[in-house]
């Protein structure tokens, strides 16, 4: 069978082993063929073909041309390999599924929209996620009604769609957390060199300024930032107002999946202040290091954290942030029976069966 996606990622066109990456290492095993259409990367194409059979078609043109891109090229991409399904990674301002819906009355291809968090759900960051959730909630219901199926990877974004009126028959909780469980258990009983780990793009809604003003409240506590975005300038500048210089240590992009896990692994616990999420899959394989993590009640996080017992869940609040930071640093044994709990009970989330769990969704649209 053979595989169109829809994709806003630009990290796997610049070059980068990002999420995507190593989704598409064992997705490309379940088709003969991916075609991939994504937006223009800046400094050109560097990674034209990630794997054999996997092709990518970033756009020669801005975003808000992406839907004649979508269109033009997936026209070509289908008069030519005649892929029998489409998946859509859909979120505003909502090109990809425009783009979807004029491909699929030309070609009449089945295609499934993928939703995998409703942006500034529970909380915005700005006045953009704001805007972003307002429209989701105009657009949502009306881009679902061409496709044939609607994934969301957890239970709350399908809480959402069926409250927006979206058929509940249309609706399906496929998980996109993909961990690699032989990678990650030799991380275990690492050394530890720092007392937190943050890790994330630094956005607004990933809650890094917020994390940096508990930690000022946190005497002799360390910091390492894994991670680059936009914010990194503001988050730095931040970290000098504070006097953390000496205890903040901004680590950035890491290329491969291996140094990030180690560099999670050099920390006694992991810090998850999401505003909005749809995983992530980063505080996983901070648990199946055995870390205990603390984390807002967003995306995956209340399905999987049992308060107390293998991490901690808090409000989005500074003080709440506090004083889980300094219970946990304070207190060693509840910190390792809580690492301990944090290894257990994710194995659903294994990288091979959740992704044959993903690929049987796709071909299920045929």
């Amino acid at each position: 069978m053979k595989l169109l996606m829809i994709s806003g990622d630009r990290t796997l066109a610049a070059g980068r082993r990002g999420a995507f990456w190593y989704t598409l290492e064992l997705l490309r095993t379940h088709f003969t063929r991916i075609d991939i259409i994504c937006p223009q990367t800046k400094g050109g194409l560097s990674f034209p073909q990630p794997f054999p059979n996997v092709f990518l078609h970033p756009s020669p043109w801005g975003l808000m041309r992406q839907p004649l891109w979508i269109l033009k090229r997936g026209k070509d991409i289908v008069r030519h390999q005649r892929p029998e399904v489409m998946t859509v990674h859909e979120y505003p301002p909502f090109f990809n599924g425009l783009g979807a819906f004029f491909l699929h009355r030309a070609t009449h291809i089945p295609y499934a929209l993928e939703i995998h968090h409703i942006v500034g759900s529970p909380v915005s960051s700005s006045v953009s996620e704001w805007c972003g959730r307002q429209l989701s909630r105009l657009f949502l219901p009306l881009d679902v009604r061409s496709a044939k199926r609607v994934r969301t990877v957890n239970h709350s974004v399908r809480a959402m769609l069926l409250a927006w009126s979206v058929p509940e028959e249309k609706v399906e909780v496929v998980p996109s957390l993909y961990l690699d469980m032989q990678l990650l258990q030799p991380y275990r009983d690492a050394p530890k060199k720092y007392d937190v780990a943050f890790c994330g793009r630094l956005v607004a809604n990933k809650g890094l300024m917020g994390l940096l003003r508990a930690l000022a409240l946190v005497p002799d506590t360390t910091l390492l930032v894994i991670g680059d975005g936009p914010l990194r300038r503001k988050a730095e500048k931040l970290s000098q107002r504070l006097g953390l210089q000496s205890r903040v240590t901004f680590a950035g992009w890491l290329p491969s999946q291996k140094q990030v896990v180690s560099a999670l692994s050099s920390a006694r616990m992991f810090v998850m202040n999401s505003r909005s999420e749809g995983g992530p899959r980063v505080a996983l394989e901070a648990m199946a290091c055995g870390l205990p993590v603390i984390a807002t009640s967003v995306g995956v996080m209340p399905e999987v954290i049992r308060n107390g017992e293998n991490g901690v869940l808090i409000p989005m609040q500074t003080r709440a942030l506090t004083d889980a930071i300094t219970l946990l640093r304070n207190d060693a044994k509840l910190r390792d029976s809580m690492a301990h709990e944090a290894a257990k009970g994710i194995e659903r989330f294994e990288r091979k069966a959740a992704i044959e769990t993903y690929a049987r969704f796709i071909s299920s649209l045929a």
